[in-house]
């Protein structure tokens, strides 16, 4: 009895090319300044003091632009 790998249909396998969605968002208190991650469909609130008012972090990564 010899074992066959399950036909895929040409559908790639390979678990390096696919992309994650990241559920988790980075956001700074307007009030307070602590750092909260907030999930994706939870309440956009301040964990440390409650306040409503997040700012959306700054990313690290190299955004660049072409002037035309």
């Amino acid at each position: 009895m010899s074992q066959t790998a399950p036909k895929t249909n040409g559908a790639n396998t390979d678990n390096t090319n696919t992309h994650v969605k990241n559920t988790q968002q980075k956001y700074i208190c307007g009030s307070c300044g602590h750092r909260n991650t907030v999930e994706l469909r939870q309440p956009i609130i301040c964990h440390a003091c409650g306040s409503r008012i997040l700012y959306k972090a700054r990313t690290k990564r190299l955004v660049q632009f072409e002037a035309v």
